[in-house]
């Protein structure tokens, strides 16, 4: 697994692997040191592992419970506002109308 230079090539760790590793460091099972060896990766991957899980977990617990926010679509409440406003003055001139008829029928 090292090349010629001395330097072990790049190892991919599946997420099971990862999680396993974090759990058994975090838990003091195994040292840093000594997880790299078994896994054959460099000390900096299993720190990197651990800042990860790290960052991801605060993540999680940093969101509001339920359903993602919507995108908010400010032309259509514009328009249903302006609607509201139209049916509104509608109603009111049909208001007038009707008056207005009624008294000319009074005459």
């Amino acid at each position: 697994m090292a090349e010629s230079n001395g330097r072990r090539s790049p190892r991919k760790l599946s997420a099971e692997t990862k999680w396993e590793i974090f759990l058994q460091v975090t838990t003091g099972e195994i040292s840093q040191a000594d997880a790299a060896r078994k896994w054959t990766v460099d000390v900096s991957t299993i720190i990197g592992i651990r800042r990860t899980v790290k960052g991801a977990a605060l993540a999680a617990l940093a969101r509001t419970p339920g359903r993602p926010a919507k995108e908010r679509d400010w032309q259509l409440e514009a328009a249903r506002f302006e609607i509201g406003q139209l049916t509104e003055a509608v109603k009111a001139q049909a208001i007038e109308l009707a008056i207005a008829r009624g008294k000319a029928g009074w005459g």
